[in-house]
């Protein structure tokens, strides 16, 4: 679309509330679903809320909401499709549609969010905008193993691979910024290949594919937490303070995950694949949503979201509920694991109401 003839960007903005609303509805039946696994004794609304618990939070909300940031990116009306077939796709899996078609149209969104990363490849080569389009390349594997009947168990690294990657690459971006070593963008590169490697091999051979995936993940974690520029950023005030704090945090749920992979290797169900998982599901990539929220919803929604010191509060739950929840998992701690789960929860929706609160107040 031609610049002359676009709308304005208030409208425009008004335009990406209902894409935001389907990974909303996705987050919230996630979110449901998560509490029902844990064994809390709520309505279930639908079987899909609890089996697909982990696809309606990756593909539904945490891929609907990348899909508009990387559309608003890039500024092209079809890669607004990308977020909407994922959006819509989860609401069909929720709703149980007809089989393959809620997956078969995320399938469909997330295709759409490969070409868009490879447009801004095009327009912007740059060893960032590579490695966020073979992260978007891992969510279209992942997917499409769902599409064909693969278990989430065995396809669920390939999900974390595409959010691992797209943050490494924001990340990579902004140490730009950093004057570091030459060999520092090799080595990040040499650790998500790490992890790639494990994440392929683990199709197959699941238990040394998962250890190498987790020595990948180790590997990540030590060059943001060496290299990131929040390591500067911390020592400030504010908002800045506030979001290196976030990332520093997320990094080591990242470190801790990728080591509960490499002790454990081959996890399709239990207490170690519950505290694995949601380390770095919850506690790392939370930690990034958290902290990058208040940046990337002004530029989405044309919103001033304003800083407040509250904003501490849910970033501090999360992480205090997190410790419970895999303390209770890996010592067997029941009620550690269901209030720990259930905070992570409030955790959430707590950030979610300060982010609309701080929206809607004058600085």
């Amino acid at each position: 679309m031609p610049l002359e003839d676009r709308p304005p960007e208030p409208t425009l903005a008004r335009r990406r509330i209902p894409l935001l609303a389907l990974g909303a509805l996705s987050l919230v039946a996630g979110i449901w679903g998560g509490l029902l696994r844990l064994g809390w004794q709520l309505p279930v609304p639908s079987t899909a809320v609890v089996s697909d618990h982990g696809a309606l939070m990756v593909c539904g909300f945490l891929g609907t909401l990348i899909g508009v940031e990387r559309a608003v990116a890039l500024g092209r009306w079809w890669a607004y499709a990308a977020p909407l077939f994922t959006g819509v796709g989860s609401v069909a899996v929720l709703v149980g549609a007809p089989a393959g078609l809620g997956v078969g149209a995320i399938v469909v969104g997330s295709v759409i969010f490969l070409i868009a990363s490879l447009r801004v490849v095009l327009r912007q080569p740059a060893s960032f905008t590579i490695t966020m389009a073979v992260g978007a390349a891992a969510w279209v594997v992942g997917n499409g193993l769902w599409w064909m009947g693969r278990p989430i168990f065995g396809l669920v690294w390939w999900w974390a691979a595409f959010l691992l990657l797209t943050i490494a690459a924001e990340r990579l971006e902004l140490s730009r910024l950093m004057h570091r070593p030459k060999s520092a963008t090799r080595n990040l590169f040499a650790a998500c290949a790490l992890f790639l490697v494990g994440v392929v091999a683990a199709t197959w051979w699941q238990d040394a594919g998962t250890r190498i995936a987790g020595a990948g993940m180790v590997a990540v974690a030590l060059w943001l937490t060496l290299h990131d520029l929040a390591r500067r950023t911390v020592r400030q005030t504010g908002l800045t303070r506030y979001v290196a704090v976030c990332l520093l945090s997320g990094y080591a749920w990242l470190m801790a995950s990728g080591a509960m992979l490499m002790v454990h290797g081959r996890l399709a169900a239990g207490v170690e694949y519950d505290a694995a998982l949601h380390a770095f599901f919850i506690g790392f990539v939370f930690s990034m949503i958290f902290g990058h929220a208040p940046i990337i919803f002004p530029a989405v929604l044309r919103v001033a979201v304003h800083y407040r010191p509250l904003f501490y509060f849910p970033l501090v739950l999360l992480h205090m509920s997190l410790v419970a929840r895999v303390v209770g998992d890996l010592s067997a701690l029941a009620n550690a694991r269901l209030w720990g789960g259930a905070l992570n929860a409030v955790a959430i929706v707590g950030f979610i109401a300060t982010m609309v609160w701080s929206g809607g107040r004058d600085g």
